[in-house]
């Protein structure tokens, strides 16, 4: 198991590119600096009006599937 913690700020207008087909994931840097390939899906639950902002934590288990995917603040 991993554990990534990454923070986010996306504006509302460009949240809504993850909504355009075709848009099937999206690359994150982690806090540790190492690049994650993540599917859209996991993003879309914390679009609000103001966008995407915050602290998460991906939990991946050992064979690279998403285990756990919050928002921390």
């Amino acid at each position: 198991m991993q554990i990534y913690y990454f923070s986010l700020s996306l504006a509302y207008e460009r949240c809504i590119q993850l909504y355009q087909p075709g848009r099937n994931s999206v690359i994150i840097t982690a806090e540790d600096g190492k690049r994650i390939q993540l599917a859209v899906k996991n993003l879309r639950p914390f679009i609000q009006r103001h966008g995407l902002r915050g602290r998460f934590r991906l939990i991946i288990d050992d064979e690279n599937k998403v285990e756990s995917f919050e928002q921390m603040y």
